[in-house]
């Protein structure tokens, strides 16, 4: 597993700002016009290229740094300006914004960032986050009076999910593990503010979701698990607009960099982590509790060779699946500053 080298990283930024400060210095000081002229030129260039504009859902790490303000504080001691946008209520609004240059980084799960790839947005892979079989994190839940006990009895109900999304992706991988037709369960594409009380009034039978609405579905509104650990456990990616990358990409990892500390604190501070999850979403403690042990701990990685290879198999299974219009070359969605 790739280990960060966050001195190596500082080092490289302040060599970088050392050397601009040195070509600025050699400005020929024969004219005072020339000089107020570079010195403002420069100053344009140092401000487009030091502001990276971080997006985010609610309860990821991005959130818990921005309430924390340490990230903000080691990258302006880099001479980098951090901005927030969001929160999005999902990740396609959240990579739509991306897209649309209201953000420069944002997190999600690989299957709709593969997704959004597929379908033309400009955006790279900068940072993963590797899948733990063992992880909570996602499930299908029922109601809790529902006679659904197991994946099988999901056969000629009503499922929401959201459409090529992990939701959708989970469902039809429970559903081939358990050598089930999908065709003999019915998907209802909905968002996670519109599943959740589809299911609680009874319009679906079950829900295929993930953090933080299991917690809240089973603490807050007596839903059960039908299904515990994921048949195939995915990747969370940091997604980057590629102007950013190409342009800025200094800002870049040393965001990634400041990134992979939060979550390092974020494993060795469950208690606090879910007090400023208590903040973000506006949970119940015991819900927020629920929601931090069932993520496990959690580390943000440069994607190698072998992560490559999985999220390309991914995509390719999603393709057969007809849940991506085209192929996805992943390798070549590897951000520049990841390489």
């Amino acid at each position: 597993m790739p280990q960060r080298s966050t001195k190596s990283l500082s080092a490289l930024l302040v060599a970088s700002s050392w050397l601009g400060l040195a070509i600025s210095g050699c400005t020929p000081s024969n004219s005072a016009n020339t000089n107020t002229t570079a010195q403002n030129v420069s100053n344009q260039t140092q401000e487009k290229t030091s502001l990276i504009r971080l997006g985010y859902q609610k309860g990821g790490v991005v959130p818990i740094a921005r309430q924390r303000g340490e990230l903000a504080k080691k990258l302006a001691a880099q001479n980098i300006k951090a901005e927030w946008a969001g929160p999005f209520d999902r990740c396609a609004t959240l990579l739509q914004a991306i897209s649309a240059n209201q953000a420069d980084i944002g997190g999600c799960g690989d299957i709709p960032g593969l997704s959004a790839i597929a379908a033309g947005q400009d955006i790279c892979i900068g940072a993963v986050q590797r899948p733990r079989p063992e992880s909570l994190s996602s499930a299908i839940v029922v109601r809790g009076n529902s006679p659904i006990r197991k994946p099988a009895d999901l056969v000629g109900k009503k499922v929401a999910v959201n459409q090529a999304g992990a939701g959708e992706y989970l469902l039809l991988k429970v559903l081939e593990k358990e050598n089930i037709s999908k065709d003999k369960v019915q998907r209802v594409f909905l968002a996670p503010t519109d599943a959740a009380p589809a299911l609680y009034q009874g319009t679906v039978d079950a829900w295929a979701v993930w953090e933080p609405y299991i917690s809240v579905a089973k603490l807050e509104h007596g839903a059960r698990r039908i299904t515990t650990t994921h048949p195939a456990p995915t990747y969370n990616v940091m997604l980057v607009r590629n102007e950013a990358a190409a342009k800025s990409p200094e800002a870049v990892k040393a965001a990634f960099s400041g990134l992979g500390e939060e979550y390092d604190w974020l494993n060795t501070n469950t208690a606090k982590s879910a007090e400023f999850l208590v903040k973000d979403i506006k949970i119940s403690p015991a819900v927020a509790k629920q929601v931090i042990e069932n993520q496990g701990p959690q580390l943000l990685v440069t994607p190698n060779a072998d992560d490559v290879a999985k999220i390309q198999k991914t995509a390719d299974w999603m393709l057969e699946q007809k849940i991506l219009p085209k192929r996805v070359d992943v390798a070549a969605t590897i951000c520049p500053t990841a390489k």
